[in-house]
Formats: C-alpha cells, sequence, structure tokens
C-alpha cells in the first residue's frame, strides 16, 4: 500500500508526454483548408486554432485579438512565468540566464 502513490505517479509521468503529443502543434501536421459561414477562406490547424488565409483579414483580425488579455501570452524569449505565475525575464535584464549562483 506504501507504494501506490509511487505507482500513480510513474503512471502520471508516462501518460503526460502522450496527452500533450496531440495537443502540440507541430510542424508534420499540416493545417486543412476551410471556409467561414460567410465564405471566407480559412486554414484551420490541428490545435483548435485558425487564421484567414487572405493576408490584409488576417492582419485585421490579429490587431482585434491583440486587444483580449487572454491572448497576451508570455513574449517568445523570455523566461520565467510558471503556469502563469511570476515574472517574465526578458534577454538583456540581468536575472536572464544566469543559471545557478551556487558558486560550483
Amino acid at each position: 500500500m506504501k507504494q501506490l502513490p509511487v505507482v500513480l505517479a510513474a503512471l502520471i509521468l508516462a501518460v503526460t508526454p502522450l496527452a500533450l503529443a496531440d495537443i502540440a502543434d507541430t510542424p508534420d501536421r499540416t493545417p486543412l483548408a476551410g471556409k467561414t459561414a460567410k465564405g471566407e477562406d480559412v486554414l484551420l490547424f490541428p490545435n483548435g486554432r485558425w487564421e484567414y488565409v487572405n493576408t490584409t483579414k488576417a492582419a485585421e483580425a490579429k490587431k482585434v485579438a491583440e486587444q483580449f488579455p487572454e491572448n497576451k501570452l508570455r513574449p517568445e524569449g523570455a523566461q520565467g512565468g510558471v503556469f502563469g505565475i511570476g515574472r517574465y525575464i526578458m534577454p538583456g535584464d540581468k536575472d536572464y540566464n544566469r543559471r545557478s549562483l551556487s558558486g560550483k
């Protein structure tokens, strides 16, 4: 009975990569072409994301999407912010990529 937590933890660690593999937007999965209800051409990605084929409409939609707080994610290249908690450390900051401070 004492080994039950260890077995459960091992099972979770073994299954998590398999579950995340289906969610990840990998480059080998190509998007599908589709149409909206108004007849506009769009690309449908495996992770549920979609975008307009027309670049001007895509730029307009991106401008509108940037106004919503749920789309303000961690900037690319930043460090920190585990699960949305904590601050983001941008390149050029004194704390960026400082590694361990143990002196070893």
